[in-house]
């Protein structure tokens, strides 16, 4: 006689990028298994495949591609995914502003934190007269790069590999070019052509992109110094 099927609950939230209704469920052992050992693999390939499946396997919605959601959305779908599966407050360890070193334990309910917006962000950016530059979110590769590996900070080259990864398409009244279409060396003589200031703006798309963010108060308890700490990333939330 085989064992019973253990009946699991479903959830519904809306994806930031789109408003999209998306089911859910939480992780089952199995999936905590994958994720444990991909983060103590220290794998970037290792863990960016276990989070897409890991989510994957997690969404009931059809027609939803891991691959294809923004980084916030992958973002909010993991705190979300994580919240009904092992518990829906945090517990933080935060760093007292006013001397840099005293830690203290905060609680965070995970149903507060959300991905906070800014209104002078802007996916096109305008290089001249007639040339717009659309860009696009970084792919989950590029998010699991910023969130799970740490190794000494990003360099030129990694600039200016995830710039190309995310230009989504180049165009005036007459042509288009698509991003997809462009080699890796193409995107990266385009970016070089640039100035200063339209650099600044590449910088700015990725500056003001949507993130988890969440304020929280802190007293140092040696100071007694109240400060305001903002959390930003879903790296802020889990070690």
């Amino acid at each position: 006689m085989p064992l019973p099927k253990i009946a699991t609950p479903t959830y519904e939230l809306e994806l930031p990028s789109t408003g999209k209704k998306i089911r859910y469920r939480p992780f089952l052992v199995k999936e905590e298994k994958i994720l444990i050992i991909a983060m103590e693999s220290e794998n970037q390939k290792e863990i960016a495949d276990a989070i897409k499946t890991v989510i994957g396997n997690c969404i009931s919605t059809r027609g939803i591609k891991v691959d294809e959601l923004s980084t916030f959305d992958i973002e909010y779908l993991f705190l979300n995914i994580r919240g009904k599966s092992v518990g829906e407050t945090v517990e933080v360890m935060i760093t007292c502003p006013d001397d840099g070193e005293t830690q203290v334990p905060v609680f965070i309910p995970l149903d507060e934190i959300k991905v906070q917006k800014n209104s002078k962000h802007n996916r096109d950016i305008k290089l001249d007269d007639n040339l717009v530059m659309r860009m696009k979110y970084p792919s989950l590769s590029e998010f699991i790069k910023t969130n799970f590996i740490e190794e000494g900070g990003v360099g030129v080259t990694e600039s200016f590999d995830l710039i190309s990864s995310c230009i989504d398409q180049i165009f005036n009244e007459e042509e288009s070019w698509s991003g997809s279409d462009c080699s890796k060396k193409e995107l990266s003589e385009f970016i070089e052509q640039l100035t200063s200031q339209q650099f600044k703006e590449i910088e700015s798309f990725f500056e003001t992109m949507p993130k988890l963010s969440h304020k929280v108060k802190v007293t140092n308890p040696n100071t007694k110094v109240k400060s305001d700490v903002v959390l930003e990333g879903l790296s802020a939330f889990f070690s």
